[in-house]
């Protein structure tokens, strides 16, 4: 059975361009920064909201960001979706428009972190109803694997820094999706955006981001069902506590064999041989 996928542009940008930098010592070379640029999503010919970006993966960051912020639940209820870096805009055509879009834009709230995400309507509203695997397991060693993956993998961030990464690991840590952007909010709703287009679970998934685990982050991550969210950061007393009532397992501060675990102990599968030298990292 073919699955579902609206019409979808492949718009391409270029994520870092070069400026002129003046040294200490009166020096002039090129370095090279982040592109960051506005998209304005249409929704019917409506403006929603204007979301700073590199560009990277717009038609999933637009999916990603309708799903996460709740307007759209199905998939199939997208016609198309069609970016236009000319007018910097991504024009999103549903098949039944979004109920009481009137009512659930008047609330907005604007969240913490790089980029400033924007969360319409109640930010808990839908919380009580997640509920994420309850027999999702992460083993120390496939952490300490993430962590090295995330190290190594090439990107905007060693090329030219000021951007945030978000990477998507199945249980055995293969590595799925990594994007980056000048916000986490774009980058996990570019996530999100993509596991909707494959159709993929997040029940047996692991999460990391390199920034902060904020209660916005924590939503998100239980609206796509992943049990477990990794960051090299920290996190907020809010995203705490989100974590704790949804029975996920947060890990801040990793770093190497190092981490914090915040919440959800019982999820994860200590290996106290990984450090006497008898187990090893794959």
């Amino acid at each position: 059975m073919t699955r579902y996928r609206p019409q979808l542009t492949n718009a391409h940008v270029d994520l870092t361009r070069e400026v002129e930098v003046t040294d200490e010592r009166g020096r002039v070379s090129l370095i090279s920064i982040p592109a960051e640029r506005p998209l304005t999503v249409y929704v019917d010919k409506r403006e929603l909201v204007t979301l700073m970006t590199l560009g990277g993966a717009p038609e999933a960051l637009t999916l990603g960001y309708l799903r996460n912020q709740r307007f759209i639940r199905q998939l199939e209820d997208v016609v198309s979706v069609q970016v236009d870096w000319d007018v910097e805009a991504v024009a999103v055509t549903t098949r039944n428009g979004i109920d009481d879009i009137e009512a659930r834009t008047a609330k907005r709230v604007v969240t913490t972190g790089c980029g400033q995400g924007s969360v319409f309507g109640g930010l808990m509203d839908d919380v009580a109803a997640i509920r994420l695997s309850p027999d999702a397991k992460l083993k120390q060693s496939v952490l300490i694997r993430i962590v090295d993956t995330i190290r190594t993998q090439q990107s905007i961030y060693k090329q030219a820094g000021s951007v945030h990464g978000c990477a998507l690991f199945t249980s055995e840590g293969e590595l799925l999706y990594f994007v980056e952007d000048v916000g986490r909010h774009n980058a996990v709703d570019a996530i999100a955006g993509r596991m909707w287009l494959d159709g993929m679970a997040g029940d047996d998934k692991i999460f990391y981001t390199t920034g902060r685990l904020t209660s916005e982050m924590v939503i998100k991550g239980g609206q796509m069902g992943i049990p477990f969210l990794l960051s090299r950061s920290g996190t907020t007393q809010m995203g705490h506590m989100v974590a704790e009532q949804l029975g996920m397992a947060l890990l801040a501060r990793c770093s190497g064999k190092h981490f914090l675990l915040l919440t959800g102990k019982e999820r994860l599968v200590f290996e106290p041989e990984l450090f006497d030298g008898t187990l090893k990292v794959a």
